[in-house]
């Protein structure tokens, strides 16, 4: 129930049940009064809270904007510097939402605190004003009616008279008083419906204007929030697959520190005890020491591991010669003598192992002999670059394609080793190569995933060499983006004519992996983590080298999304022309070095030292296969036609003064009836290359009227083999340059090798 109303004509009669209506009024008036008084309380509280909170925020930002990452390398990924750039960001918003928060504090003691005090005092103050007015008249009123009426009736008419008007005046003072009063108080509780409860909305107002200026700032940070989630993400993939290669690397040092221990051409460092004589006293004095071979030059540098700070200056010399010091000659263990150019006496200097003296007599050309590190040699990779190598993949990805590509996890969900290892020893294999049937559910797609991957691995060297991986790393830290894909477009086509064709298979193959990202969740991002660690892997396992590993990812997300552009656009050269053949022939003069593995293709004839697993190599990379340019007409049952080795050898060839070791002639180039099947006609395009001539393609046999005299069938037939190596070229010389010399067949010469220099040196052109 309401209060109820106050009738100004129950003022003249003020009833007991006016009195009571008052009263309750009243009663109302006193609660608004101490629930005002405790509001305006409560709301300073608040308001001194908020600036608290407002303060301890702009802190907290401060902080965040201060704050620098520091990342390990020497350069950063786009995701890190995002990462980086997101604590100014976040402290940039919390700054901006704290200006909009000041602002309503400033306004909520104008809104709210004063409206409430003003009200309080204004309205209930004037209301209990009138209401002690109105007490003290009703008590006047009283006393003077009681008065009045006590008087006696004896007395003069004029007194009584005079009496009576004093009372009337008396009681019309106490009605204004009093009506007075039921209107204030009935004003008073009509106004606090507005004026009280309006600055509270003017106060929520000001919350929801802050609120709503937090929305629009949070609307605009959202394109920024969704980039740095990405990055999180990716930086996150990277981190776990960084943190296990560095845990490898690691358990490996443990198990074994001196064949993991960094040892660099140009220098050797490390911790040396130097003896030094002080008051007749010899002291042993702990030492690091560097020493740079080119010049010579040893520094030394007292150090205290302990305490990790320096204790004096570098002492620098020059070598002048370096001893091994007799075991019987002093009582230190690993003890050698060095003297210097620029230095008197000698410094006899302990090691800390044996092994480590001769490292740094080794260094320094120590007189005694010093043998080389034993370290256990890499058995070399099975896996080769040939056409067994490429059909081996086309056919794995044939079956991806058609298969699973929208599986969950492809190429990030490893296979059964077992399985993996199983599969690739069939499908290498000549004579089971054949009956591998990939379409079968025998062969899971994280299986075929799985030795993708680990015939990538299995080669001896990365498939995009060790001679560019730095130039991939450098080209990944280029702060332009476009700059960035501009220079491993350049880099890609100075690779080896094999490993850019293999690469550019494996680009197209994973862009349409990832095409279908929404259902198998493999983005290119992802496909980044699993393939440059085996793409780019370093020569040297390091600390250092594992920390690139987020760039070469990214050089392999750059090579995915724009295989369109890298592989079929030639590079821009600096003078805006392309260059129309991005890896010329490399032709060595008779001085020229033999060119390192990284720096020649990869052949189907080696040249080292014959092992049992070489011979089994050689034997495999051999094999001719016939091949299609269309990556969907390789059908995983389809067979593949291999012509193998025979075991007897060859005489020796002979090239730039180089001695190449026996190798033993194919057996069809033994068989004139095998190399009559050997197409004549012009060449298909390869099927790695639109550029290069076909490989062989066996045939029945053709008819014994063949225009073409064996000899000449022997030469087609090594121009088809396409060698493109010298060793090759060395080996097939013998076997079958000498047939067609002999022959001397008229017109031979101009009609076979017209055009077809450039697949042959000149000096083996001049030999025929």
């Amino acid at each position: 129930m309401g209060l109820p109303a106050l009738e100004f004509s129950d003022c003249c009669v003020d009833s007991p049940q006016f009195r009571e209506r008052l009263k309750s009024h009243e009663l109302e008036l006193d609660k608004t009064n101490k629930f005002i008084k405790e509001l305006i309380k409560d709301g300073k509280a608040l308001i001194q809270a908020l600036k608290n909170l407002s303060t301890a925020k702009r802190k907290f930002a401060e902080s965040l904007n201060e704050f620098k990452f520091q990342c390990i390398g020497d350069a950063e990924t786009d995701d890190e510097i995002c990462i980086a750039k997101s604590l100014q960001e976040f402290a940039g918003v919390l700054q901006n939402l704290e200006d909009e928060r000041t602002r309503m504090i400033e306004n909520a003691s104008d809104v709210l605190i004063l409206p409430l005090e003003r009200f309080r005092k204004e309205q209930i103050g004037a209301a209990k004003e009138a209401k002690k007015k109105y007490d003290k008249e009703t008590e006047k009123y009283c006393t003077v009616l009681e008065k009045h009426l006590s008087l006696s009736a004896k007395k003069k008419e004029a007194h009584l008279h005079e009496a009576d008007n004093q009372v009337d005046i008396v009681r019309h003072h106490f009605y204004e008083v009093s009506l007075e009063y039921v209107f204030k108080v009935q004003e008073v509780q009509e106004r606090k419906m507005f004026e009280f409860v309006e600055p509270l909305l003017a106060f929520l107002q000001g919350l929801f204007t802050y609120y709503h200026h937090g929305y629009e700032l949070a609307k605009d940070f959202n394109h920024f929030k969704t980039d740095l989630t990405i990055s999180i993400q990716n930086t996150r993939n990277r981190f776990e697959s960084t943190r296990s290669e560095v845990e490898c690397l690691m358990k490996k040092m443990k198990e074994n520190p001196h064949q993991h221990k960094s040892i660099s051409p140009h220098t050797m460092e490390g911790y040396l005890f130097v003896q030094e004589k002080r008051s007749f006293v010899s002291t042993w004095v702990k030492y690091y020491c560097i020493y740079h071979r080119e010049p010579k030059r040893m520094t030394m540098m007292l150090f205290d591991q302990k305490s990790g700070g320096k204790n004096g200056d570098e002492e620098s010399f020059t070598l002048k010669s370096c001893t091994r010091r007799k075991s019987d000659s002093i009582e230190k263990r690993f003890c050698f003598d060095i003297e210097a150019v620029d230095r008197q006496g000698v410094i006899t200097m302990q090691a800390l192992s044996e092994e480590d003296r001769r490292l740094w007599m080794e260094a320094m050309d120590g007189r005694e002999p010093v043998y080389t590190l034993n370290r256990d040699s890499q058995n070399e990779a099975m896996a080769q670059l040939d056409v067994i190598g490429f059909n081996v993949v086309k056919k794995f990805i044939y079956a991806i394609e058609t298969r699973g590509i929208d599986e969950q996890g492809l190429y990030r969900i490893v296979g059964v080793n077992s399985r993996v290892q199983k599969l690739l020893s069939l499908v290498m294999d000549p004579k089971t190569c054949a009956d591998v049937e990939l379409n079968s559910t025998e062969w899971e797609i994280k299986t075929i995933t799985s030795a993708i991957k680990h015939y990538l691995r299995m080669l001896p060297a990365p498939l995009m060499t060790f001679q560019y991986q730095r130039s991939f790393i450098k080209a990944a830290k280029l702060d332009n983006p476009e700059a960035r894909v501009a220079e491993i477009h350049s880099i890609v086509h100075r690779l080896p004519e094999k490993n850019r064709q293999m690469l550019e298979l494996l680009m197209k193959h994973l862009a349409k992996v990832a095409g279908h990202h929404q259902q198998n969740l493999m983005t290119v991002a992802n496909l980044g983590v699993v393939f440059g660690p085996t793409l780019l892997r370093p020569q040297e396992e390091t600390v250092a080298a594992i920390m690139d590993i987020k760039f070469q990812n990214i050089v392999v997300e750059i090579l995915i999304e724009n295989h369109q552009r890298i592989f079929k656009d030639m590079p821009v050269s600096e003078g805006g022309q392309g260059n129309s053949q991005p890896n010329p022939p490399r032709r060595r003069s008779e001085g020229s070095k033999t060119p390192s593995c990284s720096e020649r293709p990869l052949t189907l004839f080696h040249t080292s030292s014959f092992s049992d697993k070489d011979k089994a190599v050689e034997k495999r990379n051999s094999v001719v296969v016939n091949s299609s340019a269309d990556l969907s007409s390789v059908n995983c049952n389809s067979a593949l036609s291999c012509s193998r080795l025979d075991s007897p050898p060859t005489g020796d060839g002979d090239h730039d003064g180089l001695q190449l070791p026996k190798q033993s002639r194919p057996s069809s180039l033994q068989n004139p009836k095998v190399l009559s099947s050997v197409s004549t006609g012009p060449a298909s395009p390869s099927p790695t290359s639109p550029r290069s001539p076909s490989w062989p393609t066996l045939s029945a046999p053709s008819s014994e009227s063949s225009p073409v005299s064996p000899p000449a069938r022997k030469a087609r037939a090594l121009y088809a083999c396409k060698a493109e190596h010298d060793s090759e070229l060395s080996f097939i010389a013998g076997t079958v340059f000498e047939d067609v010399h002999s022959s001397r067949e008229p017109g031979w010469l101009e009609g076979t090798l017209e055009g077809k220099r450039g697949l042959i040196p000149e000096n083996y052109v001049e030999f025929v």
